[in-house]
C-alpha cells in the first residue's frame, strides 16, 4: 500500500518524487519500501539499494539522488526489525532476527512486489555491510535478478575490534547461549539499547565527516523510531552461520553474478582482509580498497566518496551479455 512513510529534515529532505510504503510478508510481518524514477532524460535501469544492519532509507537520500542524477531509478527497502519495517520483539531497539534466511525471503518478496512490477530494467544492487551478506547469498541462485552486484565494506567477517575472540570460538559460545534460550537476549558486554551511531563523533567507528554523522544523529533525534540498539544473541549467531557459509572452500564457485566488493582502508568493524580474500576468490568478482576511509564508505567525506563513484562508474552498468 503506497503512503508517505519517509521523514524529511531541514539536512536531509527527501528527494523528490518519492513512492513509498509498506508490504507484508506471508507471516504478516510489514516491510517499508521507497522508489523513484531517475532525473533528466537518461534512463540506464534500476539499482537496488540495501543498507547495513540497523540503517534505514532516510540515511541514503543522498545516494540516491547521485544515482537518479547517473538515469538509474531506485528501489529501497529496510530489512525486517529495522528502520521503518516492523520490529520484532517486544523491545524495538533489539536487533534482531533468527536466521538471514529471513532476510532472504524479505529481498525475494522486496523484488517481486516492488521492483519488478514498477521499476524498469536491467536491475542492479548496491549493498552496504549486512546487507552486502545477504546479496552475495542471492547472487548464488541461478536466477538471480541482478546483472551487477556492488557491495561496500560486506560483512564477510568482523573486525577485532567487534570480535575479540576467534570466529569458531565465538560461533561454539553463541550456540550454546543460545541453546539456553537466550536467543532473544541482548550480547554479553553490548551497549544494549544503544547503537554505534550514539558514539559521539570522536569515538564512532563508522564515517571520518563530521557533516554526514551529524545528518545521521539529526534524523534519529527527529526520528526516534528508526534507531536501532545492540544485536540480540540470535542476530549474532544467524550472521556468523551466514559468514561461515561464505567461508568454505566450495562458496565461491557458488556465486554466479558480477560483483564488486569496495573494502574500507581504516575498518573497524567489518574485516576488510576478509572482505579481499572472499572478492579475489570469485570467478565473478572483483576488489579495490578506498585507504583511509571508515566503515560507512557512502557516508564519508567528499574525496573518499569521490573514489567510491569512480568505481561505481567503471563497474555499473557495465555490458549486457
Amino acid at each position: 500500500m503506497e503512503q508517505n512513510t519517509l521523514v524529511s529534515t531541514v539536512s536531509n529532505p527527501i528527494p523528490g518524487g518519492a513512492i513509498s510504503g509498506y508490504f507484508r510478508t506471508p507471516s504478516g510481518i510489514r516491510l517499508r519500501y521507497a522508489h523513484w524514477k531517475p532525473t533528466g532524460q537518461k534512463q540506464i535501469g534500476t539499482v537496488c539499494v540495501f543498507g547495513g544492519r540497523g540503517e534505514f532509507i532516510e540515511k541514503y537520500f543522498e545516494v540516491i539522488a547521485e544515482l537518479r542524477r547517473r538515469g538509474f531509478a531506485v528501489a529501497c527497502l529496510d530489512w525486517r526489525g529495522q528502520g521503518g519495517s516492523q520490529r520484532l520483539l517486544k523491545n524495538p531497539l533489539k536487533g534482531h532476527v533468527e536466521s538471514f534466511n529471513d532476510y532472504d525471503e524479505d529481498l525475494r518478496l522486496f523484488m517481486r512486489n516492488i521492483v519488478l512490477p514498477d521499476c524498469p530494467p536491467p536491475y542492479f544492487a548496491l549493498a552496504h555491510s549486512t546487507g552486502g551478506n545477504i546479496l552475495i547469498r542471492a547472487a548464488c541462485h541461478g536466477n538471480c535478478w541482478f546483472d551487477r552486484i556492488l557491495l561496500t565494506a560486506p560483512l564477510i567477517n568482523l573486525a577485532r575490534d567487534v570480535l575479540p575472540m576467534s570466529f569458531d570460538a565465538t560461533l561454539r559460545l553463541l550456540s550454546t547461549f543460545k541453546g539456553l534460550g537466550f536467543s532473544k537476549a541482548y550480547l554479553p558486554r553490548s551497549n544494549r539499547n544503544e547503537a554505534w551511531e550514539a558514539a559521539p563523533f570522536e569515538d564512532n567507528m563508522l564515517t571520518s565527516d563530521y557533516h554526514r554523522f551529524q545528518r545521521t544523529q539529526t534524523i534519529l533525534e527527529e526520528a526516534p523510531m528508526l534507531r536501532l540498539g545492540s544485536p540480540t544473541i540470535g542476530w549474532f549467531y544467524a550472521a556468523l552461520q551466514s559468514m561461515a557459509m561464505m567461508r568454505e572452500d566450495d562458496f565461491p564457485s557458488l556465486v554466479k553474478v558480477p560483483i564488486l566488493m569496495i573494502g574500507a582502508g581504516s575498518d573497524r568493524i567489518v574485516s576488510t582482509p576478509a572482505v579481499e580474500d572472499l572478492a579475489l576468490r570469485l570467478k565473478v568478482g572483483s576488489y579495490i580498497t578506498i585507504p583511509n576511509a571508515r566503515h560507512e564508505i557512502l557516508q564519508e567525506s567528499d574525496p573518499l566518496r569521490l573514489q567510491f563513484w569512480s568505481a561505481f562508474d567503471a563497474f555499473i552498468p557495465g555490458t549486457r551479455f
